[in-house]
């Protein structure tokens, strides 16, 4: 039967955390009610403690590789004090035996049940420890403070890191020798040289003790608490851990970081008064990566130290879930800086910590990828657009730039650079592809966008790096360089091929889109449908709408005639004598299934009717030629047109109505939809 290590809960509770020992798991239960967590009971034989086992260890018990009974090396651990009392936590474990028998009759631990010292008879050697200096004090037993050599008459060998000999007191008789001489290991400040036995020869010469395994924490005496006197609590420096091992359960800790990303300051208001706040970003040796966060006054401490390729050392921090919606990276916890918090800059350049941790994925696997998802990715720009203003849903203006990205996987994309990314990185961008240099770019955290197609855009924690010197980059260009440039590629963004058809589209027919509830749900349904105009509304066709641009963009908005007989914006808050006008048309489509109304604005009416919506209104109301109105309108009727569709429910007064608005409108190429529709018996055949 298997042996587990003895004393081992003890020991761990003692501070102990590089004994890898065995222990048993008598009992698992699930925790948590926003987060699943495992808390184990488990055993060395003589005690039992409750462990908590780290989430990245959640699938050990899931997939049955852990469960009641089982024997486990723990790994990785540490103990930590939880609301006045003490839990381990397990950060990485192997399972040893699956399936075993209870051993042993193990009790709850406590700090009565700890291993008694076994003492001199008499009582007259009390060992005794002075935190904070290394000094062991008993009747005629002393031993020097700061050195390792403890005096006396006979002499403890083989105790590596330190020699020990005892004077017995003057009761001490011959029949004593070879008494057990012991104390508890928390009597001790950790050697050097943890040993793995003790052995003690008293005067009697002959008789030996053993003691059996004991693994000290390594010991790094700082000298800045030298000849101090006694240590507070939690005043010694925390020990440094990978990012991965971080969880809520520690008291004390503290890691050694890069920063890889550095987020702007932001201010806001809530219901509690104005705030500011800013986040950054760290990568350690072991390719751990976790978000720190700041706010208010913690940010008047450390926003203008921190610089991103620095390294730092930080310490006391509180650990709370990462909000994903916000944070991309690859860790369930995140750091909020407190005023107790320590931010310590690294003079000293660490080159076993990466600059950068990229996980880049082909173009050709971004198809795939959800929307709103977080990637990194990397390629040869090949064209790149001026940047123009855009005027967002809140007023505000931006700028927003087009470049085109190709890569070995024989796919392009587009990447969208949206505000400041456009005048910096986007301008350099520009200028080497217009002197014919194509340019690699490695994009941190792009944002998917499926909004026709699939492209990748920028967010305030995106990182853009020109010409970047390592591998992928280097294999991108020497593929591009080998031919890759001249290769055939194809685009996973707004892809049009023959006939208008999106290689992205979903076809759909009227029938389908009432059946299947589209449009109901929280985003919009984007669908194509081959139909035929069979009607259109006449008598409003249009809107007065207003003329003055807004950066590259015409404003658009309904306008008013005002008193004076001058058209009003109140969006642009102008008046001007003169308004543009726009298309609102209003149709009905009809396939095979069914017929369904349609809403077009300006460029799918202009694609239906051939010509822009002020022609069609002089022509109706200035020439007040009906008959030329009447002819343009029947023309369209009856004609079959491949619609691009936006479905979305809106709310019209107290009631939800599905909206379907045409958003292109193309002429069939029946060669081309011949072609689909043997595809589409093709795929058929094969289903059934």
């Amino acid at each position: 039967m298997v042996n587990l290590t003895p004393n081992a809960i003890a020991t761990i509770n003692g501070g102990d955390t590089n004994s890898k020992p065995l222990i048993q798991v008598i009992d698992i239960k699930l925790i948590g009610t926003t987060q699943e967590r495992y808390r184990f009971l488990i055993s060395d034989s003589v005690s039992t403690q409750h462990a908590m086992l780290a989430t990245q260890l959640n699938d050990r018990v899931k997939t049955g590789q852990v469960k009641k009974g089982s024997v486990l090396q723990l790994v990785d651990y540490i103990c930590s004090n939880v609301q006045n009392r003490k839990i381990i936590v397990v950060l990485n474990m192997e399972t040893i035996i699956l399936d075993c028998d209870i051993i042993g009759n193990p009790k709850m631990f406590s700090e009565s049940t700890r291993a008694p010292q076994n003492s001199v008879p008499n009582g007259n050697l009390q060992p005794s420890m002075r935190a904070g200096a290394n000094s062991f004090s008993a009747q005629n037993t002393s031993m020097r403070a700061g050195s390792n050599n403890f005096t006396a008459q006979s002499t403890c060998n083989n105790a590596p890191g330190f020699r020990a000999s005892v004077e017995p007191p003057s009761n001490y008789s011959s029949q004593n020798a070879g008494s057990n001489i012991s104390n508890n290991r928390s009597n001790f400040l950790p050697s050097r040289q943890p040993s793995s036995t003790y052995t003690a020869q008293n005067r009697g010469g002959n008789n030996v003790q053993s003691y059996g395994p004991t693994v000290q924490p390594p010991y790094q005496p700082p000298p800045n608490y030298q000849n101090r006197g006694t240590i507070v609590k939690n005043e010694a420096p925390a020990r440094i851990i990978p990012i991965s091992a971080l969880n809520p359960y520690q008291g004390r800790w503290a890691i050694k970081a890069r920063v890889t990303a550095k987020g702007d300051l932001r201010r806001y208001n809530n219901a509690r008064g104005d705030g500011k706040v800013f986040s950054f970003d760290l990568l350690d040796s072991d390719g751990g990566e976790i978000r720190v966060t700041c706010f208010n006054a913690v940010v008047d401490r450390f926003y203008d130290m921190i610089e991103v390729g620095r390294v730092y050392l930080i310490s006391k921090g509180s650990l709370k879930p990462a909000k994903k919606d916000f944070n991309h990276l690859n860790n369930e916890w995140e750091i909020f800086l407190e005023a107790t918090s320590t931010v310590d800059l690294c003079q000293d350049e660490d080159a076993s910590i990466p600059r950068q941790h990229f996980s880049f994925k082909p173009i050709s696997e971004i198809e795939a990828a959800e929307n709103n998802s977080i990637l990194d990715v990397i390629g040869i720009v090949i064209s790149v657009n001026p940047s123009v203003p855009i005027l967002r849903k809140n007023g505000m203006e931006t700028l927003r730039r087009v470049l085109n990205l190709k890569d070995s996987s024989g796919k392009t994309t587009e990447v969208t650079l949206w505000g400041e990314f456009c005048n910096n990185e986007g301008q350099n961008l520009q200028e080497l592809v217009d002197s014919g240099f194509f340019p690699i770019l490695a994009v941190k955290a792009g944002k998917v966008n499926d909004f026709s197609g699939k492209s990748i855009g920028t967010i305030s924690s995106t990182q853009l790096f020109i010409n970047p010197d390592f591998p992928q980059a280097h294999d991108q260009r020497q593929w591009f360089d080998n031919g890759g440039k001249n290769s055939a590629s194809v685009s996973i963004s707004r892809d049009i091929m023959p006939g208008g058809a999106n290689k992205n589209e979903i076809r759909k027919t009227v029938s389908q889109i009432r059946d299947e509830d589209l449009g109901r749900s929280d985003k919009p349904d984007w669908v194509t449908l081959r139909g035929s105009i069979t009607f259109i509304k006449a008598d409003s066709f249009c809107y007065t709408a207003c003329p003055l641009m807004i950066g590259d963009r015409q404003c658009s908005k309904k306008v008013t005639k005002s008193s004076d007989s001058k058209w009003q914006c109140d969006r642009c808050n102008q008046e001007f004598d003169e308004c543009d006008y726009r298309y609102l048309l209003q149709f009905q489509i009809q396939d095979h299934t069914g017929m369904t109304w349609v809403t077009a604005f300006q460029d799918a009416g202009e694609e239906i009717l051939g010509c822009s919506a002020k022609e069609l209104y002089g022509t109706k109301y200035e020439l007040e030629d009906e008959t030329r109105f009447g002819e343009i309108m029947r023309s369209k009727l009856f004609s079959q047109y491949i619609f691009k569709l936006k479905i979305k429910e809106e709310m019209y007064g107290d009631e939800q109505r599905v909206k379907i608005t045409g958003v292109k409108a193309d002429p069939v190429d029946y060669s081309h939809e011949g072609r689909h529709m043997i595809d589409m018996i093709t795929t058929f055949s094969k289903q059934y």
